[in-house]
């Protein structure tokens, strides 16, 4: 008899996305990806880090000061990195799991990228001028976008 307590695709893809988080050197926000095709095979992952070539050790992780100070003119998302990690041809109608749900400069790459539904896990900026764009976007656009229903149970990881 097979196993019965395997876990669902979207608990696995989120728990990849998850596991991305780890790689982020972030203080603030670790965010995970993990795009995936309509057959269910992974396609990419990414985390929010500093560009290729930019020091994550000179470039500034900072919140608040001066704009030029903090992380946002530095920082690539992990949306956008998995898209840009992905070598293939095509993610036309893939899936990305998030941790964190898109801003607008990553759904508007989510969107020309032909991804057609986003699961994320957590909303945390809902009423932000950048989230409520975003979703007037994928509204626009017919891209799906869900939050992502935990299966109450926890996998741990040992090193």
């Amino acid at each position: 008899m097979k196993k019965q307590d395997y876990i669902n695709w979207d608990a696995y893809f989120m728990g990849i996305a998850l596991l991305s988080t780890n790689r982020s050197k972030d203080p603030g926000t670790s965010v995970g990806a993990c795009i995936v095709s309509q057959d269910n095979k992974i396609l990419s992952v990414g985390y929010n880090g500093m560009p290729y070539g930019c020091s994550d050790d000179e470039y500034p992780w900072e919140r608040e000061g001066d704009p030029f100070d903090t992380k946002y003119f530095y920082v690539c998302h992990a949306e956008l990195n998995a898209i840009l990690n992905y070598t293939g041809t095509d993610i036309k109608g893939s899936k990305v799991y998030v941790t964190l749900f898109p801003c607008n400069e990553c759904t508007k790459a989510i969107i020309q990228k032909g991804i057609a539904e986003i699961i994320y896990m957590d909303d945390k900026y809902a009423h932000t001028p950048a989230v409520l764009a975003s979703k007037r976007m994928l509204t626009s656009a017919g891209v799906k976008f869900t939050k992502y229903t935990p299966i109450g149970k926890d996998i741990t990881l040992s090193l």
